[in-house]
């Protein structure tokens, strides 16, 4: 009986600590010290307005995931955003023309995957994101490094292979 309970309690543990993953890592309130303790060092940080500082925690390059956790002057988590998701990319995609690499960077986070010899030249910077079309985001910046745009492509990791690839 007691290996049961013990079994119980551990599948208990772990069911809960999968449960976690789903949810937001910070919440307005929290401090950084105790995102950091939960998250660990981000995967970069970004200035803001006022002396308050974005965290990206990315899970490239095969990751789906990419939070952004904003801290304001004191400390204090006031929000976070999973921001790979379609609704932020049709967003981004109104204001992209023109965008600097950092700005680009501050909306989407690091990407999975770079190139060069974009389409339009420059490079072209990838993120997969959680669908269930096989797609991932792709964005086009020039020479310049000015984004030109945002597009839906379908993930090359997702093809089958041909009859030349077995």
């Amino acid at each position: 009986m007691s290996s049961i309970k013990s079994f119980l309690t551990a599948f208990s543990a772990l069911a809960l600590a999968a449960c976690a993953g789903f949810g937001p890592p910070a919440v307005p309130g929290q401090s950084e010290a105790q995102v950091l303790q939960r998250m660990g060092p981000p995967t970069d940080r970004y200035a803001l307005e006022g002396g308050a500082t974005r965290l990206e925690y990315a899970s490239g390059p095969y990751g789906r995931v990419t939070w952004m956790i904003d801290v304001d002057a004191k400390g204090r988590v006031i929000d976070a955003n999973q921001v790979l998701n379609e609704l932020n990319f049709a967003e981004f995609q109104k204001h992209a023309a023109g965008m600097s690499r950092q700005d680009l960077l501050l909306r989407l986070g690091r990407p999975g995957e770079r190139r060069n010899g974009g389409w339009q030249g420059g490079e072209v910077w990838s993120w997969r994101y959680p669908t269930n079309n096989c797609l991932w985001f792709q964005v086009s910046i020039g020479d310049d490094g000015l984004v030109r745009d945002g597009i839906y492509t379908i993930d090359p990791r997702c093809d089958p292979p041909t009859v030349r690839d077995r």
